[in-house]
């Protein structure tokens, strides 16, 4: 599945930013959807996911309370509604896609297969 990630920007410190992911080329469906980000000079680190049934979402604890994961399966999109965002928080977030994933290994970047090429997120204080 092809996957397109919008919606960054540039946004004060206590702002709000909503990502989106349209994937494209294969089905949507079954697929668990993950949000992952990556500062300069640091590791991709995961940040929020939502399997197709949207039965549970799991965050990184840095944004639980903060980020919001949701997903429309009829538009085959997956969002990240981010409020409250902190310098901390400036980041490309990227969107990745799995066709199957235990739930211990959700929050794992190796899990995913299909990734989106990233959209930039500056927070600034």
């Amino acid at each position: 599945v092809q996957l397109q990630a919008s919606g960054g920007g540039l946004v004060q410190a206590g702002g709000s930013l909503r990502l989106s992911c349209a994937a494209s080329g294969r089905t949507f469906s079954g697929y668990v959807m993950g949000w992952f980000r990556q500062a300069p000079g640091k590791e991709r680190e995961f940040v929020a996911a939502i399997p197709w049934s949207r039965s549970n979402t799991y965050y990184a604890d840095s944004v639980k309370g903060r980020f919001t994961i949701s997903r429309d399966n009829a538009k085959n999109t997956v969002y990240l509604q981010m409020n409250s965002l902190k310098p901390e928080d400036t980041a490309v977030y990227y969107c990745a896609a799995a066709t199957s994933i235990i739930t211990s290994s959700i929050r794992s970047s190796n899990s995913y297969r299909d990734w989106g090429q990233g959209t930039q997120v500056t927070v600034s204080s």
